[in-house]
């Protein structure tokens, strides 16, 4: 099954309870890029708002001041299944996906994608007005609220509640939002005092919300588990046949990522101000955000090695969270 023929079956698996909003327009830059690399007109990339753009603000920055050798556009979306919606009608060349997602649409497009690079590990944290969690076991007959439904929060989510011996809908109930930003409203508007977030959206609940603390870092939940895998938030794919086409552009998109990433890790101040500029969010919550947010870039056999282990965590749990079984060895780029 190709990638545009799989578009009804993701909009129905995917797009359940999520509603997509763009915000940020196409932005594209042609410059002078070197004669001996085959170019398409455009190189089409889409990531989401929050880490996962902000480990891009520098290539971003880059491409609007034509400073790139390569022909970027760029879309900044609210939500995953805008993202994946573009790529999977061949909209979009290469894209940042919940980890989870990457491997569904693998599994159900006959392998029309593979997966580039990790972009960002464990983000996730349960927060809570008045510090009323302090541990997992303290979830049970709680009400969280959460954005990340079918995807890698709501995953990951479940395997440690199943973990640590509560299940979602009979212990711990779940109000699943479309975005970060509702759920940051829902708790500043007093309707909910439990939630899960990622970076920099804590951060930015944090500097809101009188009372609010931060009560588990789900990375850490995850790791006293000691199951020799590494939680996973994103991941960068691209089309298996843009890959085929362009392999030397997928190699210098690597060189860029990796050097934005670098970039924004090691130049808070200026990357901050540039996350503001793309709308993902305030200056100053990103300063503080950044160096939680675990961006990376990360390829090949340590690629391979990291999210293999955390989707065979997720396969085990529940085979149809990565899309009913564990991607092939093609799945993973270069490695």
């Amino acid at each position: 099954m190709k990638l545009k023929s799989y578009l009804s079956m993701v909009m129905v698996t995917l797009l359940s309870g999520c509603t997509s909003t763009t915000v940020q327009p196409s932005t594209s830059v042609t410059s002078n890029a070197p004669s001996s690399m085959d170019q398409p007109e455009t190189i089409r990339i889409a990531s989401m708002k929050g880490p996962t753009s902000m480990g891009l603000v520098k290539l971003y920055h880059d491409i609007d001041s034509e400073m790139v050798d390569l022909n970027y556009t760029y879309t900044i979306e609210g939500a995953a299944d805008a993202i994946t919606a573009a790529l999977v009608q061949g909209n979009v060349d290469i894209a940042a996906l919940p980890a989870n997602v990457a491997s569904v649409v693998y599994n159900n497009s006959d392998g029309d994608i593979k997966v580039i690079a990790l972009n960002t590990l464990g983000v996730l944290s349960i927060v809570s007005v008045g510090g009323v969690v302090e541990t997992m076991e303290d979830l049970n007959g709680q009400t969280i609220v959460a954005s990340g439904k079918d995807s890698t929060p709501q995953y990951a989510l479940e395997y440690l509640l199943d973990q640590y011996g509560l299940t979602i809908g009979e212990d711990v109930f779940v109000e699943w939002k479309s975005e970060q930003s509702e759920v940051v409203a829902s708790l500043a508007s007093g309707q909910y005092t439990i939630a899960m977030l990622p970076q920099p959206f804590v951060t930015s609940a944090l500097n809101q919300i009188d009372g609010l603390t931060i009560d588990i870092d789900l990375t850490d939940a995850w790791d006293q588990l000691n199951n020799g895998s590494t939680m996973v938030t994103g991941v960068m794919v691209a089309r298996s046949e843009f890959i085929e086409q362009y392999p030397d552009i997928i190699e210098q998109f690597l060189i860029d990522y990796d050097h934005s990433v670098d970039y924004v890790n090691n130049h808070v101040d200026e990357a901050s101000t540039w996350i503001e500029g793309y709308d993902i969010v305030n200056a100053s919550i990103a300063a503080k955000a950044i160096p939680y947010c675990h961006m990376v870039c990360i390829t090949k056999s340590e690629m391979k090695d990291v999210l293999s282990g955390y989707l065979s965590v997720l396969y085990d749990a529940n085979p149809q969270s990565i899309g009913g079984g564990l991607p092939n060895d093609d799945f993973y780029y270069g490695a």
